[in-house]
This record gives structure tokens, C-alpha cells and sequence, in this order.
């Protein structure tokens, strides 16, 4: 189904809010943490939580809510997923306890994973595949913009005390703006449908979910628990489930039904490089912001404004470089993401001698790093998504793009566990918050050394224009 004229225009502008909304929530958060921590009297799990909780359940839901609109309709699927995560927007806001706050951002999460995969969906639907690049390109500079305004907001938010909400207003807003893509969705978006949609693969996503979930719950409690025997056994538990996962999309493929994800991709190399890449530079990108933020707020007094100025310069870097990227990603997308992921590590390895090298960080002290790992991260992602699926066939191209996605969230919510596991651990071994922020970050050049390893083993291929992310 394409159309044309003003409708699907104004249709568009409904679908890129509520992008943008999804986008800015998850950036808004993390300079709201230590006043989070100090309302709700939160642990240092909990502060995890309501973090990588959100993401995890967001990747688990992002095909399930993809494949869900295809075959009720985008439009219904869309609704339903941004009136739920305005309702849990407002159930965040008003939470009263650590413990209800992180159940909330894992329904969050849940809502956001229906609502995400019908926009551009639904884009491909409305539009002509000749006229998707400008859409695209709109997308674009809607996630930049999520990505600058989402910290500066948080921080004016908490540091302003806007109407007296403090970090509580961080979710709210969502409140009016959801309200208005709902009413705007009701009015001006057409249903769209597949004409052969695929069937959710509701176990394999119940085991590849569990078997995240099992790596991720014991990273994230066993320190604060002491290490019982119940992490030992999620450890062994999360291989199994994923072990079993596997035997169960292969009985899928043999009855020939949809996969979840199908597993003759990771058969090949450059497939499979990239998402190694994918999720080792995620996992060190989001625990990097994540344990920064603390820092810089609980270890040396930063403003919640302050802490979103750092990462401004992280932002427009981001932004900056992703526009060359797209440019050249036909001449040099492998060698682009390699450069980008080395660049991420040059960057956490220079913040460790700006926060930890002894004297007190400053904002202007940390636009250097935080510039550099900013340009890498706009290195990395446009080129790796038009390289990796550059090279897998088309038939599967749908699939692969929505594994990546998949494996960006997931790695994300990986980053938090570890890297904020050795942040708190060190901090409670007797490290100040600088110093255990130094240790954390050594773990985020490692990452990044990964990533830029992994890079290379991307195939060498001319990638022609793909649809953007709208889950970075």
C-alpha cells in the first residue's frame, strides 16, 4: 500500500513523535539516577535495573512487536504500544518505591518493543521505495536530536525541579506527548498490513529471553547478594536455555515455520562478526554513560545539568560524524566501523585520566573524551547496519536487520550489568567513585578493542541505501 499527498506526510510526523519520545526516554535517564537513588532510597542493583530492564525488555519484544504488526495491522499494534508506554510513563512517575519503579521500565520496555517496529514499517508501507530516502534522512535528525536532548533535558529537569517533580518529570513528559500520538495515530494513520505476514515465534522468544535474563540477573545481584549458589546456577542455566533455543528454531525451520532468528545467518562470517561487533561496542557505549553519570554526579558533586552537559559534546560529535559515514560508507564502511569502535576506546581510556588521574574532572576537562568516543559511535553505526546487510540476501534482509536491532538493545543491557558490576564493586572494595569509575572503564576499552577487532572481519562489499535505526 503507497499514498500520497498531505495524509501520509502528517501520518509521518506522528510516527517520527512517538520515535522521538522512545529515543529521548532512553537517554533522559541516566543523569536522573543519583536523585533517583537518593528519593527512593534505591540499591545499586536497582539503579541497573531501571536502565538495562528497559532495554532488555525492549530487545526481547522488538521482532515479536515487528511480526504482531504485520499481522493485526501496524496502526492497531502501534496504538495499543504507545498508550501502554504512556501509562507506564505516568506509573514511573508517580512510583514509590526502587522496586516498583524498575517493574514499571520493564513494562516500559515491553511497550516500547510493540511501538518502535510499526514506524518504519509502516513508512515502508506509505512510501514508494524511490522516496524512502528522504523519510530516512528526517529519521536521522530525529535521532540526533533525541540523542542531544534527551541528557540536557533530564539535567534541567532534576536540576530546575520543574513544578516541584524532580527526576519525576523525566517520565511524565512522556505523558502529554503520548496522549497526542495516540489521538494523532486514531486520526491520521492508515492500517497497513502484510500481505504474507510471519507468525510470532512466542517460545523461541520466551528462551532466547531467558537465556539473557539468566547472564544478565546474576551479573547485576550477585555482588549485593554475595555471590550465592543461585548465581552459579543462572550462569550454567543461561547456555542451556539458549542451547535449547536453538534446537528450537531448527525444528521450526525443518517444519517449515517462521524463525525467530534465522540461524543459517550466523553461519556466515561477516554476518556474524557483525554482531559481535553490535554488541561488545553497545555494551561499552551504554556502560560507559551509565557509570559516568554517577561519577560525576555522587563522586564529584556535578549537577544533574552539569552531567548533561558531558555528554553534549558526546552527542554532536555522534551526530557530526554519522553524516560523513552515510557518505562513505559505499567506499569504506569496514574500515569506518573498525576507526569508530578504536575510537570509542580512545576515548574511555582518555576519561580515565581525566576522572580518575588524581585532581577533580570538570565539564570543560571532558569534552576532549568525550568527543572522541562520540565520534565513534558515529562511525560505528550507520556503516555496520548498510555493511551487514549488504551482504546477506535479500529474502533475509528483514530478518537480519531486526537481529541487529535485537542484539543492539541486548547489548546495552549487557554493558550495564558488567561494566556497572565492576563500577559498584570496586566503589565497595574501597575505591572512590573516581577510581572504581577507572576500573569500570578499562572494561569499556576492552570492548572497544573487541568491537574494532571484530570490525575487521566485516566483509568488504558496496552497501546500498538501508532504512536507519530507530532503536540507537
Amino acid at each position: 500500500m503507497e499514498s500520497t499527498g498531505r495524509g501520509r506526510t502528517a501520518a509521518v510526523v506522528v510516527l517520527l513523535l512517538a520515535s522521538f519520545m522512545d529515543l529521548m526516554d532512553s537517554t533522559i535517564v541516566n543523569v536522573a539516577l543519583p536523585s533517583i537513588e537518593h528519593s527512593l532510597h534505591t540499591t545499586a542493583a536497582q539503579l541497573e535495573w531501571v536502565v538495562s530492564g528497559y532495554v532488555l525488555t525492549f530487545a526481547a519484544m522488538l521482532i515479536t512487536g515487528g511480526r504482531l504488526g504485520d499481522m493485526l495491522g501496524r496502526r492497531t499494534v502501534f496504538i495499543a504500544g504507545t498508550a501502554g508506554f504512556t501509562l507506564a510513563s505516568l506509573w514511573a512517575g508517580i512510583a514509590g518505591s526502587g522496586t516498583e519503579l524498575v517493574v514499571v521500565r520493564l513494562a516500559q520496555g515491553v511497550f516500547a518493543g510493540a511501538m518502535v517496529p510499526q514506524v518504519l514499517g509502516t513508512v515502508q508501507a506509505l512510501y514508494a521505495p524511490r522516496e524512502r530516502a528522504g523519510v530516512y534522512g528526517i529519521a536521522g535528525a530525529v535521532t540526533g536530536l533525541a540523542a542531544v536532548a534527551g541528557p540536557l533535558l533530564g539535567g534541567a529537569f532534576v536540576s530546575g525541579d520543574v513544578l516541584g517533580l524532580g527526576w519525576r518529570a523525566i517520565f511524565l513528559v512522556n505523558v502529554p506527548v503520548g496522549v497526542l500520538v495516540v489521538v494523532g495515530a486514531l486520526a491520521l494513520i492508515p492500517q497497513t498490513k502484510s500481505d504474507h505476514p510471519l507468525s510470532p515465534d512466542v517460545l523461541g522468544t520466551v528462551l532466547a529471553a531467558g537465556g539473557v535474563v539468566a547472564l544478565v540477573y546474576p551479573l547485576i545481584e550477585g555482588r549485593q547478594a554475595g555471590w550465592p549458589w543461585w548465581t552459579a546456577a543462572l550462569f550454567v542455566l543461561a547456555p542451556v536455555l539458549l542451547a535449547v533455543f536453538v534446537v528450537h528454531e531448527r525444528g521450526r525451520a525443518r517444519r517449515g515455520r517462521a524463525l525467530l532468528l534465522p540461524l543459517r545467518l550466523f553461519t556466515d562470517r561477516g554476518f556474524s562478526a557483525g554482531l559481535i561487533v553490535q554488541l561488545s561496542f553497545q555494551a561499552g557505549v551504554i556502560g560507559f554513560l551509565f557509570v559516568l553519570s554517577i561519577t560525576v554526579q555522587s563522586g564529584f558533586g556535578f549537577s544533574a545539568w552539569q552531567a548533561g552537559l558531558v555528554v553534549l559534546p558526546f552527542s554532536i560529535a555522534a551526530a557530526m560524524t554519522s553524516g560523513a559515514a552515510a557518505a562513505l560508507v559505499a567506499k569504506a564502511g569496514r574500515t569506518l566501523v573498525g576507526i569508530g569502535a578504536l575510537l570509542q576506546a580512545i576515548g574511555a581510556g582518555w576519561s580515565i585520566a581525566v576522572v580518575a588521574g588524581g585532581s577533580d574532572p570538570t565539564v570543560a576537562g571532558l569534552i576532549g573524551p568525550m568527543a572522541v568516543a562520540g565520534a565513534g559511535l558515529g562511525l560505528v553505526l550507520v556503516p555496520l547496519t548498510d555493511v551487514v546487510l549488504a551482504a546477506v540476501p535479500v529474502g533475509d534482509a528483514g530478518s537480519a536487520s531486526g537481529t541487529l536491532s535485537t542484539f543492539q538493545q541486548a547489548g546495552g543491557a549487557l554493558g550495564i550489568a558488567i561494566v556497572g558490576t565492576v563500577f559498584f564493586d570496586s566503589a565497595a572494595s574501597g575505591h572512590d567513585l573516581g577510581g572504581a569509575f577507572g576500573v569500570a572503564a578499562w572494561v569499556v576499552v576492552a570492548l572497544g578493542l573487541l568491537a574494532a577487532l571484530a570490525g575487521f572481519l566485516l566483509p568488504r562489499v558496496r552497501p546500498a541505501a538501508a532504512a536507519p535505526s530507530v532503536t540507537a
